[in-house]
């Protein structure tokens, strides 16, 4: 079976491609704008995969979809704030399934609804979202609200290590809602809340306390509709250094009054300066907390809330499982789905848990009142 990462030798797709060369049977294809010609590429652990040259914004994407015969194509060439679904699109008509790794909340939420009727036709299975959210925290909430009757809050936050690589496309996507209003249910009103505000301090189990601000996440428009009862729904990320967290609050404060601030544009360069005089003051652990709140089965009030721990830079493999726990259920046949779909219900959080002791990642359950 010949499976196509877009954006093989990213951030996200180079981790995948590695996971995936791993497996028998399995013909991987690196495949990017900037893939050098030659027709295999051997990353630093040794494995090796086949590459191909193509740009996603190509007017004729699809025929060169066709011509590479894809059986599965995994998009990771983000950021997805801004893109359509022509890749999710091109992958239908050369009848292959389709998985990508997006958290952008306006592609994920209207995937099934774009792509449904195309999927169905050709009879393969697209999903939208695998990826930390909605594909991970997804499954978390659905394995937590076990312990509730009912659910009234749900709140999300991620927690990177600063030492951790980031792409510049993940930058680009976080400084794309910076400042920009979004809408999210707050004591049962949709209500407008804007990017990389809102600041408050939130504990994590082992990296302690860390700033956090409001993310536009797909999680914010799908969980209520997942969860009726809910009345809250909150998604928040949390920087290391305050320092760094501060002047993105600020740079997000200022665009919100009206300064054209362009940070979008300056992504690569703020991710060399991160990268070359801020990391050393920063760790190597990063973690990510979803906590529920309601009524539990007993009929008391109280709350759970999950944390994980992710050590030794190994905090950016987290948002490739999903993608790769979903591409090899449909390697083995398991998703017999046709259609489009977010990365919701497809997955339980027990089949993370082999990902997350091979990256030295740890979980645990925290109960109060």
């Amino acid at each position: 079976m010949r499976v196509l990462v877009l954006g093989g030798l990213g951030n996200f797709g180079a981790r995948i491609c590695r996971s995936l060369s791993l497996d028998v049977g399995l013909e991987v294809i690196a495949a990017g704008r900037s893939v050098a010609t030659s027709d295999k590429h051997t990353f630093d652990q040794g494995q090796t995969v086949s590459t191909a040259r193509l740009d996603i914004d190509s007017p004729d994407l699809e025929q060169q979809l066709i011509k590479l015969s894809p059986d599965i194509v995994i998009h990771c060439a983000g950021p997805f704030q801004s893109q359509d679904y022509r890749v999710a699109e091109a992958s239908c008509a050369a009848g292959a399934h389709y998985v990508d790794i997006s958290d952008g909340r306006t592609f994920v939420s209207n995937f099934a609804r774009n792509l449904n009727d195309k999927a169905q036709a050709a009879g393969v299975c697209a999903i939208s979202g695998a990826s930390s959210v909605p594909g991970l925290s997804s499954a978390v909430v659905d394995s937590l609200s076990k312990r509730f009757s009912r659910i009234d809050e749900i709140s999300i936050a991620i927690a990177p290590g600063q030492q951790a690589p980031r792409g510049t496309a993940t930058l680009e996507a976080v400084f794309s809602y910076a400042g920009r209003p979004f809408q999210r249910l707050y004591n049962g009103r949709w209500s407008a809340s804007h990017g990389w505000q809102d600041m408050r301090a939130i504990r994590f189990s082992r990296l302690g306390v860390r700033w956090s601000a409001a993310c536009d996440v797909p999680d914010l428009e799908l969980f209520p509709a997942r969860y009726p009862s809910v009345k809250t729904v909150e998604f928040r990320a949390a920087l290391e250094l305050r320092a760094q967290h501060l002047a993105l609050w600020l740079a997000a404060a200022m665009r919100r009054v009206g300064v054209p601030l362009p940070i979008e544009r300056w992504a690569s360069q703020l991710n060399s300066i991160a990268n070359h005089f801020l990391d050393r003051y920063g760790s190597d652990c990063g973690g990510m907390m979803v906590r529920l709140s309601g009524t539990r089965l007993d009929g008391t009030q109280g709350a759970c809330t999950w944390h994980l721990t992710a050590p030794d830079r190994h905090g950016p493999e987290i948002p490739c499982m999903a993608a790769l726990l979903v591409t090899r259920k449909l390697v083995k046949r398991e998703l017999n789905l046709a259609g489009a779909f977010a990365c919701i219900g497809l997955l339980e959080l027990d089949e993370f848990e082999p990902a997350f002791r091979r990256w030295g990642i740890t979980t645990e359950i925290e109960e109060s009142s």
